[in-house]
């Protein structure tokens, strides 16, 4: 056996231990049997998973048979016995199964069951809340979690083996490949190319949503993915970050990934998450393929737990400030705490806010947002979780927020400018209980917004750069008395230091700290945004490196010599002049070397929005004396007047405000110009 195969092992049967409280090696010490059938079923410790084994597994339907046979004979019978007067009953329900997970994935059928004739079988008994009665209580507990090592899912090549694969009930929810890293095997690098390139991705157990999520994993890192698709397989990291960077925490006690296997394989955990994270994308309707299935990122996850724990154990009328860079997928992870704080009870009895143990902490959750994407994204998400039918509720102008707030709608959706209106109403309807969610990152605060939510609070038409959605949200909650019926929980990527104040945790020292933290660092070094700072270049030394290398016979100095000189000479910051330098730079070294297959976009950032219609006008000129090589857009809210001539977006594009994303993404365009505070979080991977 070779060296990587033993370490490899080594943490397999870690894990294995940890989920069942023994492994096959500690059995085959002791002489007992490890062959299919019942000795296992008595070793169940640790998570309290039962330990597979690889011979019940039928790979055509990726399924453990001795497990899904056994819960469903256990917990079922009066259905099956209606199934059961054909002879075939077994390959009835197993194709009917294979049927409606290749139709709607299994996400479907662990939440609302499997119907074959007039049986219905429940195939995952939820996890039971504080108010569940006690037979749903002791139906989570007839669940059978396990664990199945060295699996053989192809059905074509028998001897091609996954390391591990975790089911419930029986069906496939997690397969996991292992590396060691001692061996200099990573998971970022090896056990990722094993699923891209090694893995027969049309096997029932790899197909997309019929087993929920792909893991790769070593003694350092986790990795995961939920559509494995050969090369084109997206894999994002699952660790809990380092050092305010990437990466795992040096853990005393273990390998840094232990906590996979400790913490997010428990039984609860495993079902929360499927109960209340997991989601797929579009609609039952739509071909499953097409579908995207989301599984939250470690950050996504963890602050989620933690603030419904913190509520649940301490009660409302508390501030939370959640510091999760862009990058973050802060959009799933509000969509995640909205739905679950619907649901979320008191711990014990005379908590603050607390109505008894049976009844919820909140009666509605405002989601105060400024973006009309996060709106939609809210209503389909919870869409999903929800059997209640318009759970959410928008609420644009006053009138809608008041009625929203007084009929006690579940989740209602406003904005930013709406804020000061709702701390007033909250006030007023003091016998309810509130938990109020801002998404301030993407403030699009510019101009006439923010004037009349000044206006609206008697402060007057206030300059447009002034007031972002920070300090509208600061000076509403100082402007009035805050009543303890609600909590408040604000997510920002970059929080001032008024704001660390209003909703951070008080240190020893006097300094204040945010609840939690995904920080830049962590998403850069992970990848989810670039560090626009590692190739930045101030015009002064631009100017020096353009004279340093003007020797340099490949490079046209002469032209960017020209205009940059007459910029630093003249020292008068003209549009003109910034927006030849930055046409020529992007032309020069992107444009005309064909950078991302002739396919390689920029953006502008401009300081406002008067800045953005400029920019646009000059690049407009100079792209026309050029011949128009390439089409360029801009964005913006509302309306603007510049030197006496009324813009907006639409007017600028020759097209609506809504296709702006899908039209820049076109081969066409080229170069998008905004104002600053435009939709940060836009996705436009060839940038």
């Amino acid at each position: 056996m070779s060296t990587s195969k033993t370490n490899e092992a080594a943490l397999e049967s870690a894990i294995e231990k940890g989920l069942t409280g023994t492994c096959l090696e500690e059995m085959q010490s002791v002489g007992t049997s490890t062959e299919a059938g019942e000795p296992r079923d008595l070793y169940r410790g640790g998570n309290g998973f039962y330990m597979g084994a690889a011979g019940d597994f039928n790979a055509q339907y990726a399924i453990d048979e001795t497990r899904f046979w056994h819960f469903l004979e256990n917990t079922q019978k009066d259905e099956l016995e209606k199934i059961q007067r054909s002879a075939d009953w077994k390959l009835k329900i197993l194709q009917r199964y294979d049927r409606m997970v290749k139709k709607y994935g299994i996400l479907r059928l662990l939440r609302k069951g499997l119907e074959v004739e007039d049986a219905h079988f429940t195939l995952l008994y939820q996890l039971p809340m504080a108010s569940s009665s006690q037979a749903a209580k002791e139906n989570f507990e007839k669940n059978e979690f396990s664990v199945t090592r060295q699996v053989r899912y192809n059905t074509e090549n028998t001897r091609e083996e996954i390391d591990m694969v975790v089911f419930i009930n029986g069906l496939a929810i997690a397969t996991i490949e292992l590396k060691n890293a001692w061996t200099g095997q990573t998971a970022k690098v090896h056990g990722i190319k094993q699923y891209k390139y090694d893995r027969d991705v049309r096997q029932p157990l790899l197909n997309f949503a019929r087993c929920v999520v792909h893991f790769a994993v070593d003694t350092d890192e986790v990795y995961m993915c939920t559509k494995l698709n050969g090369a084109k397989s997206f894999f994002l990291p699952f660790n809990k970050g380092n050092n305010s960077g990437k990466g795992n925490p040096p853990n005393p006690f273990g390998h840094r990934t232990s906590y996979l296997w400790e913490d997010v394989f428990t039984k609860e955990s495993l079902a929360n998450i499927i109960q209340h994270f997991v989601r797929l994308d579009g609609k039952a309707t739509d071909p499953l393929n097409k579908r995207t299935l989301y599984f939250p990122r470690f950050h996504q996850l963890d602050v989620v737990r933690k603030l419904l724990h913190h509520a649940s154990e301490n009660g409302v009328g508390h501030t939370y400030l959640i510091q999760h860079s862009a990058g973050s997928g802060k959009s799933n992870s509000i969509t995640w705490a909205a739905y679950q704080l619907i649901e979320t009870y008191p711990a014990r009895e005379n908590l603050p806010g607390s109505k008894g143990l049976n009844t919820p902490l909140f009666d509605s959750i405002i989601v105060v947002t400024d973006r009309r994407l996060l709106d939609k994204q809210l209503r389909e998400n919870i869409k999903e979780f929800s059997q209640v039918k318009n759970i959410v509720a928008p609420a644009f102008s006053s009138r809608e927020l008041k009625t929203a707030l007084e009929q006690g709608k579940k989740i209602i959706i406003t904005t930013i400018q709406k804020f000061p209106f709702i701390v007033d109403g909250i006030a007023d309807l003091s016998d309810k209980r509130f938990a109020v969610v801002i998404d301030e990152a993407h403030s699009s605060q510019s101009g006439t917004a923010a004037g009349k939510m000044n206006q609206a609070m008697g402060m007057g038409q206030v300059d447009e750069d002034e007031d972002d959605a920070q300090d509208i949200i600061l000076k509403a909650m100082k402007a009035r008395k805050m009543k303890d019926n609600a909590s408040y929980l604000a997510f920002t990527a970059t929080p001032k230091n008024a704001t660390l104040e209003r909703f951070g945790v008080k240190q020893e020292d006097g300094s204040y700290k945010p609840f939690h933290l995904y920080s830049m660092k962590q998403a850069i070094e992970e990848g989810f945004i670039l560090d626009v700072l590692a190739n930045y270049t101030t015009y002064k030394s631009y100017y020096e490196i353009e004279k340093s290398i003007q020797d340099n016979p490949l490079f046209d100095t002469k032209k960017a010599q020209k205009k940059l000189r007459a910029f630093v000479e003249r020292h008068r910051e003209t549009v003109a002049t910034k927006s030849e330098i930055m046409l020529e730079h992007f032309i020069q070294n992107v444009f005309n070397t064909k950078k991302l297959k002739g396919k390689a976009k920029a953006m502008v950032l401009t300081q406002n929005i008067e800045s953005a219609v400029r920019y646009y006008l000059a690049f407009k000129r100079i792209l026309e004396d050029k011949g128009n090589p390439f089409k360029i857009a801009i964005a913006f809210s509302g309306k603007k007047t510049v030197d006496g001539i009324e813009y907006t977006e639409a007017d600028l594009n020759g097209f609506s405000e809504k296709n702006t994303r899908d039209q820049f993404d076109s081969d066409s365009y080229r170069i998008l110009v905004l104002a600053n505070n435009y939709l940060t979080g836009f996705e436009q991977p060839k940038l």
